[in-house]
């Protein structure tokens, strides 16, 4: 088998459509910088991707097969399955529309289809809109969510955000601030704690060397701002510690990326959302992928959203997207390499 027949198949899915993710898909296709990580087929409606050429000024050569099973990759025409469910002429450019969020949805569940059927490895979107899927019909607080409930998944699952070799994930996600603190429990830290080892693992990080965050200022200073690091966090992390996940902790939530940002861990479990993403983003904000972590399928896609103000100006930058399609390829490798084995 040659090197290329060995690179792992990913369905491309455009995005939504209203946003920079067609141009951006259809960027990344004819630069081809990709090509090396990945097959691709792109898993959406054919006009989505035209007009996303149009944007960005290239062309490609599209193949429509009606299932990755039948796609070539011999260097020719990209494969497309296209769907035929989205005009993108009817629907508003730059903003969110209800329409778009639930046929962003209904391509995903294809995409996702033809990873369970075992004719893709991983699937990489380009950016979606939360409220215009939920409002769409999809009515999940996030897209992790409904890729759980298409897949039947019962066991942990979560969101974590990959810049460059730094994994951050949370205890908690997609929630409001109010019921995040109500949320950070004994169980959920450790829980994290587990699926943040178990995935970088699976990324051939053979022993991640976890940072845990406080969920107070100044660590809760013994007990003045709160007990939550005395009474949960502190015991969680102990007792991860003796299951062997090198994890440490809980440090200042102000100081524990500085930490991880000179190469002392390989992560840093957040209590919240933003308590992490304020500080990935400030470090790179076009640099960043997010992974669901924990699902039998590979997902990734560019941290940064729709980007509304740039749409159609051709300007969108490609490199968290190219990430994300590398950070799949990797997955799915070492995935395939464990069954392998197994």
């Amino acid at each position: 088998m040659t090197r290329h027949d060995d690179r792992p198949v990913i369905a491309l899915v455009p995005g939504d459509c209203t946003g920079i993710g067609p141009e951006q898909t259809a960027r990344i296709l004819a630069e081809g910088r990709m090509d090396d990580e990945a097959r691709f087929v792109v898993v959406g409606d054919r006009r989505v991707l035209e007009r996303g050429m149009r944007f960005s000024g290239v062309d490609l050569d599209l193949a429509q097969v009606d299932s990755p099973a039948a796609a070539r990759f011999d260097g020719g025409a990209v494969p497309i399955v296209d769907l035929g469910n989205i005009d993108p002429e009817t629907l508003p450019l730059g903003r969110p529309d209800d329409t778009s969020g639930r046929l962003t949805g209904d391509t995903l569940a294809r995409a996702i289809e033809f990873a369970r059927a075992g004719e893709v490895e991983a699937v990489t979107f380009a950016p979606l809109n939360k409220q215009a899927l939920y409002r769409g019909g999809w009515e999940f607080p996030d897209e992790h969510k409904m890729f759980a409930h298409l897949l039947g998944h019962t066991g942990p699952f979560s969101e974590m955000n990959v810049l460059d070799d730094l994994w951050m994930t949370r205890v908690t996600s997609h929630v409001a601030l109010r019921e995040a603190i109500d949320q950070v429990t004994f169980e959920s830290v450790c829980r994290a704690l587990r699926l943040a080892d178990r995935t970088m693992r699976g990324a051939g990080i053979e022993r991640p060397r976890i940072a845990v965050a406080a969920l107070n200022p100044h660590n809760g200073e013994g007990g003045l701002f709160g007990r939550e690091e005395i009474d949960i966090i502190r015991p969680a992390v102990e007792a991860m510690a003796a299951e062997g996940i090198a994890c440490e902790g809980p440090f200042p939530s102000d100081t524990v990326y500085l930490k991880a940002f000179a190469g002392e861990y390989d992560s840093v479990l957040a209590m919240y959302h933003d308590q992490g993403q304020i500080a990935t983003k400030l470090k790179g904000f076009n640099k960043g992928v997010t992974v669901t972590a924990g699902l039998e399928t590979v997902f990734t896609t560019p941290a940064h959203g729709t980007a509304y103000d740039i749409v159609g100006k051709g300007i969108a930058d490609v490199g968290a997207f190219e990430r994300a399609i590398a950070l799949a390829a990797r997955l799915a490798r070492r995935r395939r390499r464990d069954r392998d084995a197994a």
